[in-house]
């Protein structure tokens, strides 16, 4: 097997659920698909690493898959950090840039966001992401780009994404002992919506729900800047835990059983549908009504959605009537996005218009990825990318501008 190419880019995203890995190819036109691999993961739970063998057994299995597929080896990769520690918040700086004014430079721009990010956090916090939002130049407030502009005084508005040290580590020390370099990590949620968004929903303002196996993950997005991130730690699992306790069934059945006639709105299941559920132990299966299923599912829809509403509300992104920042509403991701009737709670819980995304597809992509489960990895390939591209130049070069161009395409 040949060594990884440089134009390759490579991603992991190491769920609760399964691990996928991701290989594209970069070429004059953007990303291009080239191969992936997927396993079950044995070492990752609620988003946390519980298990580093396991975690490092889950991560080669997905990876070998991708270098068979790809012929080339995987040495280096994005990764995709998530769970119940990430926070976000907003912060603000500023600095004089002189008794009278004078052109803002790009170092005043760096100064400034530097000044932004220095916050007090814990000795077991780390900051995942600095995310520009708007600066003010004197007293003109909304401004993108201030470079050039004559100015005395220049402030940074920013929102960090946060993460435990900890726990963010792990998957970097996974990932390293399955052999392979992390060249970018980043929270999975913004991957997700790199993946999703369309541009009128960025301008507009939206609220993506990155619905994994153990957790949610949540992105505000509002005049095309991130103001809000959160977790809210419900996920898949919790669905599929309940069907299992309250069918009594193994836990494997109630995934299959949730995925095949799973619904979140008990009555659009007709009332004689009937499903077969297999029991506990040596026991035969049962003959059981499928709005069952259904009346174990809805409650946890809404209890997730419900936990979403007061978490945006406390965060001042919403108000009790629903306006705010989410004016188009609410776009639904991630495997537990794929449930029957999910949008139909979201839009009866919070009151705005909703829908269930896939990401946007590459080309050559097999149409097996073209799912909500995969929009993180997806969003994952992009943002290395352009990470890459960052890194190598401090303007945007040609190839730049035409991967934001396919993507923009892409989800139009």
């Amino acid at each position: 097997m040949s060594k990884q190419s440089e134009n390759l880019l490579t991603a992991i995203d190491v769920g609760s659920a399964k691990v996928v890995a991701v290989v594209a190819e970069v070429t004059d036109g953007g990303l291009r698909y080239r191969g992936h691999g997927i396993a079950d993961s044995r070492g990752s739970r609620r988003g946390l690493i519980v298990d580093l063998d396991k975690a490092v057994s889950s991560v080669q299995k997905a990876v070998e898959q991708a270098e068979n597929a790809t012929g080339a080896a995987v040495e280096r990769a994005v990764v995709g950090v998530a769970g119940p520690h990430i926070r976000g918040l907003n912060s603000q700086g500023g600095i004089t840039i002189g008794s009278r004014p004078r052109d803002i430079s790009k170092e005043d721009i760096k100064q400034v966001i530097e000044r932004a990010r220095a916050v007090s956090l814990p000795p077991d916090r780390e900051i995942l992401h600095v995310m520009p939002q708007d600066f003010i130049v004197d007293d003109q407030h909304g401004i993108h780009d201030p470079e050039g502009m004559p100015g005395m005084k220049l402030e940074a508005r920013v929102h960090l994404i946060t993460s435990a040290t900890v726990a963010a580590q792990n998957v970097v020390t996974v990932l390293n002992l399955a052999g392979i370099e992390v060249e970018d990590r980043a929270f999975e949620a913004r991957a997700s919506a790199d993946a999703v968004l369309k541009q009128d929903e960025r301008e507009l303002g939206v609220c993506v729900i990155d619905i994994g196996a153990g957790s949610s993950d949540l992105m505000v997005v509002h005049e095309g800047v991130v103001v809000h991130t959160g977790v809210i730690p419900i996920g898949g699992y919790h669905f599929t835990n309940d069907l299992a306790v309250g069918l009594c069934t193994p836990v494997g059945d109630a995934e299959m059983i949730k995925r095949s006639f799973g619904c979140a709105v008990v009555t659009r299941i007709p009332e004689a549908n009937e499903i077969e559920v297999p029991s506990v132990g040596d026991r035969p299966p049962r003959m059981m009504a499928q709005r069952l299923v259904a009346e174990f599912l809805e409650p946890r829809a809404r209890e997730l959605f419900e936990m979403t509403r007061d978490h945006l509300r406390q965060a001042g992104v919403i108000d009790p009537s629903g306006r705010g920042f989410c004016n188009t509403g609410f776009v639904l991701t991630g495997g537990g996005a794929r449930l029957a009737g999910l949008a139909d709670i979201v839009e009866s819980v919070l009151h705005k218009p909703s829908r269930v995304a896939t990401p946007a597809s590459l080309p050559k992509m097999p149409a097996e990825l073209a799912e909500p489960e995969f929009a993180t990895v997806i969003g994952l390939l992009l943002y290395g990318y352009l990470a890459r591209m960052t890194r190598a130049t401090k303007h945007e070069s040609g190839p730049f501008r035409r991967l934001k161009s396919f993507f923009a395409r892409a989800r139009a």
